[in-house]
């Protein structure tokens, strides 16, 4: 199984700091699963690939989803706080 997820947004420093919030340097998929982060542009392309169960792909990629909303929200908070 294997998923592409494409998320835009308003420019390209936004999209960089989502990408790499969520593609930390560090990061070792276990076994049999691929996952991949790359900012293109204003846009963060990831990447999903697995050769085990469909719960396996589907809590991976609400992971993912779930990694971006809170960078979106710590983001949303730190410029409005810098704006004040």
């Amino acid at each position: 199984m294997e998923a592409t997820i494409t998320l835009e947004y308003g420019d390209a420093k936004t999209a960089d700091a989502i990408a790499n919030s969520v593609s930390p340097d560090n990061f070792k998929a276990p076994t049999g699963l691929y996952i991949k982060t790359t900012k293109k542009g204003s846009s963060v392309l990831t990447e999903v690939k697995t050769e085990g169960k469909l719960v396996t792909f589907i809590a991976t990629i609400d992971d993912l989803l779930f990694c971006v909303s809170t960078a979106e929200r710590t983001l949303r908070t730190v410029i409005k706080t810098h704006l004040k």
